[in-house]
């Protein structure tokens, strides 16, 4: 493994942090603590595995991500900024009335969006689609679904992972961001959806289990998923919500809540010091 990009998305998985506090922040609404979460992940995807064209956002063979989880926004808006599907300032408009950038991704209005999502439970359905229309049309892109681990509490989440199974779809890779918190507090208290692994073994998915904040882990765990044939691939992903800002770390009462000014200088702060 090229320890020299492994360090470079580091430090561009650090930025997509400061990206997503500086929507939150300057919206006053949003969702930080999930978002932080998954930064590493949707990093790893974007600057390294997924092939897309920014300048072709519709390219028929490119690959597909739904962040069925469509609250975290935030760190997939800029993901798609600094990929270059629409401009960096365009972020501080995240969630303005006006603006394209809504508080859920549309399809519809942002480039580099493959599904609209925001209704829990959805994206692995339409994901699934995507898998399904992929193999009949014999195109080789491969299919990404991010799923929270409060989101799976979601039945049809379930009857969607059936589907994948029976349809053999393995050019579909779930992630499940397991922060372990949900707006109400931790899953295992509000709905124990544990052993997440064992669950998706069970309805035929090949599984494997990360550390969600390891670049290096990361990687290798999507190359393996792209080796396995005949069966849909989940990734456990182990992470921390609100990861990089020690205020906002393990805390629930970060799912869904804008930092004050005192708070977004020190969250900066810690994170330019990352960087």
């Amino acid at each position: 493994m090229d320890k020299l990009k492994i360090t470079e998305l580091e430090k561009k998985a650090n930025e997509i942090r400061k990206n997503i506090v500086e929507e939150v922040y300057h919206a006053k609404s949003g969702h930080p603590g999930g978002s932080l979460s998954v930064a590493d992940i949707l990093t790893v995807l974007y600057f390294y595995e997924m092939n897309v064209n920014p300048k072709e956002p519709d390219w028929e063979n490119r690959d597909r991500l739904v962040l069925s989880k469509g609250h975290c926004s935030p760190a997939l808006y800029s993901c798609l900024a600094n990929k270059g599907f629409f401009p960096v300032e365009d972020l501080a408009n995240f969630r303005n009335i006006n603006s394209y950038l809504q508080g859920h991704p549309d399809k519809n209005k942002v480039p580099g969006v493959d599904m609209t999502t925001g209704s829990l439970g959805q994206g692995l359905s339409s994901a699934n689609g995507m898998a399904i229309a992929g193999k009949m049309d014999k195109k080789n892109y491969r299919v990404y679904c991010i799923l929270g681990d409060g989101e799976i509490e979601e039945g049809q989440v379930w009857e969607a992972a059936m589907a994948a199974s029976q349809y053999k779809l393995d050019n579909l890779c779930v992630i499940v961001d397991n922060n372990n918190l949900q707006i109400d507090g931790p899953i295992d208290k509000i709905m124990n959806s544990y052993p997440i692994d064992e669950k998706f073994e069970s309805f035929g998915f090949y599984v494997i289990n990360i550390d969600g904040h390891n670049i290096e882990a990361i990687i290798e765990a999507f190359e393996k998923a792209k080796s396995i044939k005949g069966k849909p691939t989940c990734i456990v992903a182990k992470t921390i919500k609100g990861k990089g800002i020690s205020y906002m770390e393990n805390q629930a009462g970060w799912h869904g809540k804008a930092p004050n000014e005192e708070q977004y200088k020190q969250a900066i702060e810690e994170i330019e010091k990352n960087i």
